[in-house]
């Protein structure tokens, strides 16, 4: 691993500003431009989705942590919650499911943005209590 950084901030959506300018910091001299940009918004959307879906009926005080590991050729990012279980995948199929076009739609857009601006989209139950978001992405100019 080459780097690795860690953010904590409480459930407000107003963090997203922190965690982005967080996200730049540490990827600005590392990261071609276009990776730089599909992972921070992919970063953006499982923020907010935290924030709006996971924590909806959480304290404002509720911690979200935030990892960002950067290895030779991809990067990882986790942001881990404390929200109930969620099935990533079979909400994903669901929506394909659907007729109407996802990106027509206000909700559930996200999901379909992390999918397709990374290179694997995973969602697991890490403890009795958390969950983490991890987003990989292969480091390409």
């Amino acid at each position: 691993m080459r780097e690795q950084f860690r953010l904590r901030v409480k459930t407000h959506i107003e963090a997203l500003t922190i965690v982005l300018q967080w996200f730049e910091r540490n990827t600005e001299p590392i990261l071609p431009e276009k990776c730089r940009w599909q992972c921070k918004l992919a970063l953006a959307e499982g923020f907010t989705n935290t924030v709006r879906y996971a924590h909806q009926h959480l304290p404002t005080t509720t911690p979200i942590d935030i990892e960002l590991n950067i290895f030779s050729n991809y990067l990882e990012i986790r942001i881990w919650d404390w929200g109930s279980p969620f099935d990533i995948h079979a909400k994903l199929k669901a929506l394909r499911q659907n007729p109407t076009d996802p990106l027509e739609k206000e909700g559930d857009r996200g999901l379909f943005f992390m999918q397709e601006l990374t290179d694997d989209l995973q969602y697991v139950r890490a403890s009795e209590a958390r969950n983490c978001l991890v987003m990989k992405k292969k480091i390409s100019g």
